[in-house]
């Protein structure tokens, strides 16, 4: 089911552990192939990769950094690639994303190639970038740059992964080819704790190599894989495949979409992005001015509180609410959600008046 050609997995409990393991295994490959120096690893900002030690450090969420001394070293960022948010005036997607392609490879040469190991991202950014649909051209222009000075892809799918963007991982959406890939969440549809990291043949001979040099590869949970949570991760996989959830994913993500869309033009939505079934509205006081809200109002959460009175959960991340229905949802359903969502706008507009 993989994206891209992968050689082995290794299962762990959640996407942090997953996304430890996978800084764990950049560093240990560098080491087995003769490249200590190659250990950097290149996050973006805004980005979210869990809250374990180096997790967190990946994660582009200064504030959550408070207090823990995180990140620790060798974790660097780069720019978010929020077209919306962070693009020059008139700048077009295509033009942002030669830009921070071109940054992140100043970044790369700042640091010295030779030091500079691996770059992680979410084919869409979740919880931290908010449902950030990468710029046209993004990862295209980024891969280009990877490849020149051989730094490892690691693909964060613990969001995207099993039919969310609308293909069964997010990196074959936008045409990401990692060496390394996370997922955890759908892998049991959330029953369950298990996530995995999925290597390609190039990583896992490295490593296998080197384990068998100094006699042992040190790493591993003491539930990994375990036989309950693999079973229910099996059931899962069939169900997906038994009850074509991707094809209904498929069917139903342009409708999804287009309701998405209506909002464009709501006098406080600044901005409506989405792929497949997954979406967000980004609230904003003066849309044409990109004006945000006082935080202190707190709108985006305001907003998910109407909604829940309508009977509607959403997730309000600052000032965006996100919109991730049940994969299952039916066209009928989803047209009842964009109802309730009405309502909760119509109260939503009545506070601020």
């Amino acid at each position: 089911m993989a994206p891209v050609p992968m050689s082995k997995v290794f299962f762990a409990n959640s996407g942090s552990e997953a996304n430890d393991t996978a800084v764990k295994l950049v560093w240990y490959y560098h080491n087995a192939i003769g490249k200590p120096e190659k250990k950097k690893i290149i996050s973006r900002r805004n980005a979210y990769h869990g809250v374990t030690v180096a997790a967190a450090s990946l994660s582009g969420l200064i504030t959550n950094h408070r207090d823990f001394d995180l990140p620790i070293d060798r974790i660097l960022h780069v720019d978010c690639p929020h077209h919306y948010r962070y693009a020059e005036l008139g700048e077009t997607e295509e033009a942002f994303a030669t830009r921070l392609a071109d940054a992140l490879e100043q970044r790369i040469l700042a640091e010295g190639p030779d030091t500079v190991g691996a770059f992680i991202a979410e084919p869409v950014m979740g919880a931290g970038g908010v449902l950030v649909v990468p710029p046209a051209t993004y990862f295209e222009k980024v891969q280009a740059v990877l490849r020149k000075y051989e730094v490892l892809l690691i693909a964060d799918e613990v969001i995207c992964g099993f039919c969310r963007t609308g293909e069964m991982f997010g990196s074959t959406t936008f045409g990401l080819r990692p060496d390394i890939l996370t997922a955890a969440k759908a892998l049991s549809s959330g029953y369950v704790p298990i996530s995995a990291v999925m290597v390609s043949e190039k990583v896992h001979a490295a490593v296998a190599a080197n384990s068998g040099k100094i006699g042992t590869f040190g790493h591993g949970f003491t539930y990994s894989g375990h036989p309950v949570t693999a079973a229910v991760a099996l059931e899962t996989l069939r169900i997906y495949e038994d009850e074509a959830v991707l094809a209904h994913v498929q069917s139903l993500a342009p409708k999804f979409q287009a309701g998405l869309r209506r909002y464009a033009g709501h006098p406080h939505a600044g901005e409506v992005r989405g792929v497949g079934l997954i979406g967000a509205i980004e609230l904003a006081a003066d849309p044409a001015k990109r004006t945000p809200f006082d935080p202190a109002m707190k709108a985006g959460a305001r907003l998910a509180e109407f909604a829940l009175a309508e009977g509607l959960i959403v997730r309000a991340m600052g000032d965006a609410v996100a919109f991730c229905p049940p994969l299952i949802i039916t066209a009928t359903q989803v047209d009842e959600m964009f109802e309730r969502f009405d309502r909760a706008l119509v109260r939503f507009e009545a506070s601020l008046a």
